[in-house]
């Protein structure tokens, strides 16, 4: 009895690995994706940087009025990479969760940007066997205790938006 134990647990174990192994494997690939992505930007590279976008992808950027499809979000940042410098994002922090099939990826980041802490947050999909940003999300950092100095400065920005809603 015994040994049949023994057995079943190390097949039970034999078999969990390579999951887990898998796993982190592919969170590692989309560290190296995301990291790349990141770079591009930096780099000013365009191709690059939208080629890592799903063609019907989301990017919602900081202001209000930043809810891009993927043909806006281009137009938009165009004239940032012809310039030969976009922005610079580097994270400081990444956890990354996967659906139960490997075929969903959801992800969250603390990023040092120009515009000090931010945080993002996205969601991969496989398209033909490369991981494609279908929806990313990019917010600035505010600590607590200065929220309402920060309510009061884009009060009357955003106020303006909510009147037209």
């Amino acid at each position: 009895m015994k040994k049949l134990i023994i057995l079943f647990l190390t097949i039970v174990t034999y078999s969990c690995k390579p999951s887990e192994v898998k796993l982190q494997s592919e969170k590692q690939i989309i560290t190296v994706f995301l990291n790349n992505w990141h770079k591009a930007a930096a780099e000013a590279n365009f191709d690059a940087y939208f080629s890592a976008m799903a063609e019907e992808s989301i990017y919602i950027g900081t202001d209000a009025t930043e809810n891009w499809n993927k043909k806006q979000f281009q137009a938009f940042a165009k004239p940032y990479f012809d310039r030969g410098r976009a922005w610079s994002f580097k994270a400081i922090e990444r956890n990354i969760y996967c659906s139960e099939d490997g075929k969903l990826v959801w992800f969250d980041e603390l990023l040092n940007t120009q515009m000090k802490i931010c945080r993002g947050s996205g969601v991969l999909v496989q398209e033909n066997g490369q991981w494609k940003i279908k929806h990313y999300v990019l917010s600035m950092t505010i600590p607590n205790d200065t929220t309402d100095e920060v309510v009061k400065i884009k009060a009357p920005i955003e106020d303006a938006l909510l009147e037209k809603k």
